[in-house]
């Protein structure tokens, strides 16, 4: 089947095969006369054509699952079948817009239906009446494959759409548009077959969001994404490629670490997911976006995003859908070359909408009232990230960071405990340093990174070949302070030698001069360079003062150095600053021998 043949079958649907609605549940909905329909087949329910899909089939009767609100719908009312899964449009027009679980465009649909969205409202993610400037990359005559671009789009000044072979077709070029603007809706170029078959090339396609793209081979993910946060890149780092979970109880602040990842990551197109998340905390992404700079580009930061919107208020079964277009938008700009940053807020709420339909649906609930495959949707999610060879012999990559909200910050409940068996970077959020307004609250004792080794050769050439070293003694210090701390809490400070009062000493500057974070200045974001000249400018200070300690020096000698407070605010330094760091560093060092050589006179003096 050619493409035109595709698209007329995507779009005709079968309006002649048709059931009727038995009973209603909430967003489940039963009918019969459904024999002639097919699983998972996206379906318009009711005299309000609303959307769904259905879940299960059992001879003439199947149970659907609505994305909208029911509300209304009576027994009776038609069921009508589009002859396919629930798909999402892909082409240019995705950057910069915000569209809901179920891949409607919803700044589109305000416009045309105004604030209050009427049930049954249907609209392709992009639009079809769009001109945009097409660039042409091959030519009549020119023998193309799988995966292979034959046009450009300018979707943004950042995002380059490439149009691109799809999987399986091979041929002779026998049509390519000249460049100039062209509707969405226009072939770009056709395609001859070696059986004489001819595939029309869109700038759009359909693809089902529960089916994973393929690729051409999956490579090892040893290129960090970077975020700009220095506890993350400096300690717990993640691949271009990779997944992580951030897991953290009420008001610890997975959101803004999220936002923070969604703002500065180095990935070339970001997927923002809000999934049962409070509606003002959209909000607050739609108003802030907009305005942000990307720090790589100096171009406004819309320009390389994606919002996904399925907040608390909105459809429950709709929830459940939004992470595949997620993911299905991510592979979409994965499958042109470029790397992608994913961002699932959160994946609780979407396990929530997954136990609430299955509660409907009568399935025999597993632990918590979760469903029993619960840990098999989650490794399906997680198994579509990766860094990837493309058809078109492109390395690109997926990262997913998904956020995990734990009743009561219990760590040990289902989701959290799944979720951990499936990513390799667990950023455990704590609400004692939330509390204590320590943001990022990531727990250097909880958290972990599998990636560390993986990245350890791309930070020795790019960055700094002792970065590894470093990060181990930064590690091994804050480990041998939550011991100390335990000592503290008990007997008090008194009783502890000096050595170990440096390191509560050190692990404190740590916290606050390396570990801490303020998203809302300018040290929001932090190259890993400038991350790690501060975590070497206290380690440095650690070394310095550990000699003199070990030599007889009484550490309150040292804690009197004013160089200390402003070690403390070095995060405040501009990255690109290298005389104030060095001067600092100068300084510090100094004012560490004057120290111990005073000392060692005072012991001449006394002999």
């Amino acid at each position: 089947m050619n493409e035109k043949s595709k698209e007329e079958a995507l779009n005709s649907g079968t309006a002649s095969r048709s059931g009727r609605i038995t009973t209603i549940n909430g967003p489940v909905v039963n009918a019969t006369g459904m024999s002639h329909f097919a699983m998972r087949e996206l379906v318009r329910v009711g005299d309000l054509g609303l959307t769904g899909e259905i879940l299960r089939m059992d001879g003439d009767l199947s149970v659907i699952q609505v994305y909208e609100d029911t509300t209304g719908i009576q027994a009776g009312e038609p069921v009508e079948g589009l002859g396919r899964p629930l798909s999402i449009c892909l082409g240019p027009g995705l950057i910069g817009h915000i569209i809901d679980g179920i891949g409607r465009p919803l700044d589109r649909l305000m416009e045309k239906e105004g604030e209050f969205l009427a049930r049954g409202t249907s609209l392709d993610s992009i639009d079809m009446d769009r001109s945009w400037e097409v660039t042409p990359v091959c030519k009549v005559g020119d023998v193309v494959s799988e995966g292979m671009v034959v046009a450009v789009i300018k979707e943004t000044d950042l995002i380059e759409n490439r149009v691109v072979v799809p999987r399986g077709v091979q041929g002779e070029v026998e049509f390519v548009v000249a460049p100039g603007f062209y509707m969405t809706s226009e072939p770009v170029a056709r395609v001859r077959e070696s059986d004489g078959n001819v595939t029309r090339l869109m700038m759009f396609h359909y693809w089902p969001v529960r089916t994973a793209r393929p690729y051409k081979e999956r490579l090892l993910p040893n290129e960090p994404l970077i975020t700009g946060q220095r506890v993350i890149d400096g300690l717990f780092p993640i691949s271009k490629g990779g997944v992580a979970a951030i897991p953290g109880g009420f008001g610890t602040g997975k959101t803004v670490t999220q936002h923070q990842l969604a703002k500065w990551s180095d990935a070339k197109v970001v997927v923002y997911i809000g999934c049962g998340e409070r509606g003002n905390e959209m909000t607050q992404v739609l108003e802030e976006f907009p305005s942000l700079e990307d720090p790589y580009s100096k171009k406004p930061l819309m320009q390389r995003t994606i919002l996904i919107a399925n907040t608390s208020n909105m459809p429950v079964a709709a929830r459940e859908a939004s992470i595949y277009t997620g993911i299905t938008i991510a592979e979409y700009y994965r499958d042109m070359g470029y790397d992608v940053a994913m961002m699932a807020d959160s994946t609780s709420r979407w396990a929530e909408a997954l136990r609430e339909l299955s509660g409907r649906l009568g399935e025999i609930p597993a632990e918590e009232g979760f469903p029993a495959y619960l840990a098999t949707r989650l490794a399906e999610f997680y198994e579509r990230a990766g860094k990837v060879r493309t058809f078109g012999d492109k390395t690109a990559s997926i990262s997913v960071i998904g956020a995990v909200s734990p009743p009561g910050g219990d760590f040990t409940e289902p989701v959290t405990r799944h979720t951990k068996r499936f990513i390799r970077c667990f950023w455990a959020l704590d609400a004692s340093l939330a509390h204590a307004r320590h943001f990022p609250a990531i727990s250097w004792m909880d958290s972990y990174s599998e990636y560390a080794d993986e990245v350890k050769d791309w930070y020795h050439q790019n960055v700094d070949p002792t970065w590894f070293a470093l990060r181990d003694e930064v590690r091994g210090i804050l480990a041998e302070d939550d011991v100390v701390q335990q000592t503290v809490r008990l007997m008090g400070e008194d009783v502890l030698p000096d050595s170990q009062r440096l390191t509560a000493l050190t692990a404190s500057l740590l916290k606050n001069g390396y570990l801490q974070q303020n998203s809302f200045s300018g040290d929001s974001f932090c190259p890993p360079s400038k991350g790690l000249t501060i975590m070497k400018m206290i380690l440095d200070f650690h070394n310095q003062a550990k000699k003199l300690v070990a030599n007889g020096c009484p550490l309150t000698l040292i804690r009197r150095m004013k160089e200390l407070v402003e070690l403390t605010h070095a995060r405040e330094l501009a990255a690109d600053d290298k005389a104030g760091f060095e001067s600092l560093a100068k300084r510090i060092r100094e004012r560490l021998e004057k120290i111990g050589s005073e000392r060692l006179a005072q012991e001449e003096e006394g002999i």
